[in-house]
């Protein structure tokens, strides 16, 4: 069962179930969830390795970073500073100003919101295992046909929560707490 926007506001303030939301999903959340926003940007290059018992993912370059004194800044060159620009055919990972900390019973569900496919960019997600605890990181890909602005700061993806009934069991994994991808090849948990 989805958990509705009042139940979920409770939640915020009594497990801070998701840290650092904007002020407009705290006093006018819309829909059955949050949306979350665009914080930091990577360039994705090398190679990656997805084995049986390993791992390796590409290695990552910061490429931007959500600012708040840039965003607020009247100077133009900052506020420019403060957005990216995808091109088509372009892939980033992208991760989100907000952190989560899902408890056991709760387990969260990413979609991109509308505007993102209707400008061409694909959000690519994954699911928020109860027992997660950080940022979220993301694929996001350029597939239409002009390139697409995003000011860091904008809302990005839509997140929905979930109780898990009959119980669940803890993330374990070593994406815990942000992290954006491996330093060497490590052996899963």
């Amino acid at each position: 069962m989805i958990i509705g926007p009042k139940k979920l506001l409770e939640l915020v303030k009594k497990i801070q179930l998701v840290e650092d939301l904007a002020e407009r999903e705290l006093t006018n959340p819309e829909g059955a969830g949050f949306d979350l926003r665009l914080g930091e940007v990577y360039e994705i290059s090398g190679e990656a390795f997805l084995g049986v018992e390993e791992r390796q993912t590409p290695k990552i370059k910061l490429i931007k970073k959500h600012s708040s004194f840039a965003k607020a800044s009247k100077d133009k060159q900052k506020a420019k500073k403060n957005k990216i620009t995808i091109k088509p055919g372009e892939f980033y990972l992208i991760s989100t100003i907000e952190k989560v900390n899902l408890p056991e019973n709760i387990t969260a569900n990413f979609k991109p919101r509308t505007t993102t496919f209707r400008s061409g960019l694909f959000l690519r997600t994954g699911v928020g295992q109860p027992g997660y605890r950080g940022k979220l990181t993301f694929g996001l890909k350029n597939e239409g046909p002009v390139p697409v602005t995003l000011e860091l700061g904008c809302g990005i993806v839509h997140v929905q929560f979930h109780w898990v009934d009959g119980g669940g069991s803890m993330y374990r994994g070593q994406w815990q707490g942000g992290r954006v991808t491996t330093k060497k090849r490590e052996r899963q948990i």
